[in-house]
């Protein structure tokens, strides 16, 4: 018996959307297209249509609704992810300390981007750095040099005495943030909700703009241009009129707002979609939803009009591409989710894989 773990995968391997192989091996933890002579007689086989392993570019490990989260609860999370066919996640902000995932064999990779950086007062209590705009550069300084290449910043949030959504932070003191942050060599992205942050975000030279319900068409236009990507978050916006419910007694105008927000989400994303903005898969899992939404997030983007295989690409080959992993390519680590029947007919087989290959391993 060989000491290799060897897997076989048999079927149809959606290599890219259009790129079909009939198998790929996995060998010690690598894929591989060639059949690795004598150490097939031990492999392991599995069949279906399989895909690179699904990318939630917007989840967060270590959080909940109330804050920081035990290593327990985190692993939860984790596993959640997982066995829903997430093997990478961009943490898009958590102020726990979850580098003990890396260490796991079983779990998703994860990109970090440190702790959320929030105007005082102006986010949810326990998750962010609450800072003023002087503070800034420095904080975007700190998360960049502890994050894996990303920082996220609250773009905007309710203010009190208006009553309704404003942006966080003053036009000099975000383009020094940026340029800080893109001096260290890491991207940068905004929770934005509403319209009037998103010009000087974006002006400023952000690379990603988490929700984005606030765009409109003078805004979408200078996103396309600077090639600005968004990770809308459906499953999340779908919550919106629950809050505006919650706030409408003491915040009339802000929950008129998130309703209109709401109402516009799907022709907000197809005309981003359309304008040629990236469009990537995020579920905003681990702050008010539940962990392993990502088959309903692709879902709920064909509902917004973007063709079934794009949607899918979002969540697979080009949303991979985009934070710089491999796919299933020769000699990539095999990470990858088979699946009964082809995605690309029908978006929904996501929500129930067949195997889950993590490292190489039949894990779920």
């Amino acid at each position: 018996m060989s000491d290799h773990v060897v897997l076989h995968v048999k079927g149809r391997v959606l290599v890219g959307p259009e790129d079909i192989r009939d198998e790929l091996w996995c060998v010690d933890g690598r894929v591989t297209f060639e059949r690795p002579g004598a150490l097939a007689d031990d492999a392991v086989t599995v069949e279906g249509w399989a895909l690179p392993g699904l990318v939630d570019a917007h989840c967060h490990v270590g959080l909940d609704a109330h804050g920081p989260v035990d290593a327990d609860t985190a692993e939860k999370q984790a596993l959640t992810d997982r066995d829903a066919g997430t093997l990478l996640i961009r943490d898009a902000g958590s102020p726990s300390d979850t580098r003990w995932i890396d260490d796991r064999e079983d779990l998703p990779k994860i990109i970090r981007a440190g702790r959320h950086i929030a105007r005082t007062r102006r986010y949810i209590r326990n998750y962010a750095h609450e800072i003023e705009p002087d503070q800034l550069v420095e904080y975007v300084g700190r998360e960049a040099r502890r994050g894996d290449g990303w920082v996220k910043l609250v773009g905007d949030w309710i203010d009190r005495g208006l009553g309704d959504l404003a942006p966080s932070w003053p036009r000099p003191d975000v383009e020094a943030a940026i340029a800080e942050a893109h001096r260290l060599g890491a991207r940068v992205t905004a929770h934005c909700f509403a319209e009037d942050s998103l010009r000087d975000l974006v002006e400023a030279g952000i690379d990603c703009v988490e929700h984005a319900t606030g765009l409109t068409e003078d805004t979408i236009p200078l996103f396309a241009e600077r090639g600005v990507a968004i990770v809308p978050t459906l499953v999340n916006i779908a919550t919106f009129p629950r809050l505006a419910d919650g706030g409408e007694e003491k915040f009339p105008r802000w929950s008129a707002h998130m309703r209109r927000l709401h109402e516009r989400r799907y022709d907000t994303v197809r005309a981003a979609w359309d304008a040629g903005i990236p469009v990537f898969v995020g579920t905003d899992a681990g702050g008010s939803l539940p962990h392993g939404l990502v088959a309903a997030e692709v879902e709920e983007l064909t509902r917004a009009g973007l063709p079934a295989l794009d949607a899918l690409s979002a969540t697979a080959w080009k949303a991979r591409e985009w934070l710089g992993r491999e796919g299933l390519v020769e000699g990539a680590v095999a990470d990858l989710v088979v699946y009964g029947e082809d995605p690309r007919a029908d978006v929904r087989v996501l929500a129930a894989p067949r195997r889950v290959v993590v490292n190489g391993r039949v894990i779920a």
